[in-house]
């Protein structure tokens, strides 16, 4: 970071991490806007060392995540020169933090967050996490929006008995979320009755009188399985019933991953963890990307400690 100084430097880093853009373009925009005509390759160089200076606030979070009472995952794909890797997302309370792994098994959630984490995990029913939560006994919430969208499926089937099973369903789900849009007009012992009578409901319907058809046989084996993992946010204060805050903080990624064509060695991949980690909690937090990388910058200019992102 030599040639540029702190208040350059976290310009670049604003521009490519916050920006989507290339060295290219930040390379034309220094020589055009700020008259400053800088490599591409001393600009990658740039953008490793702001990596690195974002290595403490990211370890925090990292450490941090085993002890949460609750967290939202969610992954997608990630392409290192052509090879398939995968982004994870890890939505705590009061942070969000990216990482990027050559898989995409249970093997990720045993790394980040042990064998003993003792919070409740929020996800979709992919097979990773039914095995994170066989293997560790791990409480899980899955996303009640995905199994929504299973029961739709149904109902355009063409075997009349799944469309009648769909619709059964789709009207006890229907009745829950009404429940829960009237949580605020309930006290707080009745909005928790009728919750759980609707949940029962929709689990009475979605596990009797099953038609003896495989579609309808796969979603009542599911749900017989894993009924109440998708009614953990019933018990669990604070608990979403869907996934949807890891979703949406895993759409930045997605597009970067449009906009880039993803990364090219292991410093990038470092680099991507962490200024999406910065981007997504900032956000979070209500607090500046632009400060808090100048922030960072100028103690690792200074030789001393980055600021955490916890504030």
């Amino acid at each position: 970071m030599a040639l540029l100084g702190p208040h350059l430097t976290a310009l670049v880093a604003y521009l490519k991490g916050v920006c989507h853009a290339s060295f290219s373009t930040v390379r034309k925009f220094l020589r055009d806007v700020v008259g400053l005509t800088i490599s591409r390759g001393m600009l990658a160089k740039v953008a490793a060392k702001v990596g690195a200076a974002l290595e403490r606030p990211y370890q925090e979070l990292l450490e941090r995540l085993p002890d949460e009472d609750r967290l939202n995952v969610d992954e997608t794909g990630h392409k290192d020169r052509g090879d398939l890797l995968w982004t994870w997302c890890f939505r705590a309370e009061l942070y969000t933090l990216f990482k990027i792994a050559p898989h995409r098994s249970a093997d990720v959630l045993l790394e980040v967050l042990g064998t003993e984490f003792d919070g409740v995990l929020g996800c979709d029913c992919f097979s990773a996490y039914r095995r994170y939560m066989r293997e560790c006994n791990v409480l899980v919430q899955f996303c009640l929006a995905h199994l929504i969208r299973d029961v739709k499926y149904l109902t355009t089937l063409p075997d009349r008995r799944d469309q009648a099973y769909g619709e059964r369903l789709r009207e006890a789900l229907r009745a829950l979320f009404g429940v829960i849009h009237q949580r605020e007009r309930l006290s707080a012992g009745e909005f928790q009755r009728r919750l759980q009578a609707a949940r029962a409901e929709v689990l009475r319907q979605g596990t009797q009188d099953v038609p003896p058809t495989a579609a309808a046989a796969r979603l009542a084996k599911r749900l017989t399985l894993y009924g109440d993992s998708y009614f953990r946010f019933v018990t669990t204060p604070g608990m979403e019933p869907t996934n949807n805050v890891a979703e949406q903080a895993i759409r930045f990624v997605v597009i970067d991953r449009h906009i880039t064509q993803g990364t090219r060695s292991k410093t990038g991949q470092r680099w991507c963890e962490r200024i999406w980690t910065v981007l997504a909690t900032c956000a979070q937090s209500g607090r500046s990307v632009w400060a808090f990388l100048q922030a960072a910058i100028e103690a690792a200019w200074q030789g001393e400690a980055a600021p955490s992102l916890l504030g």
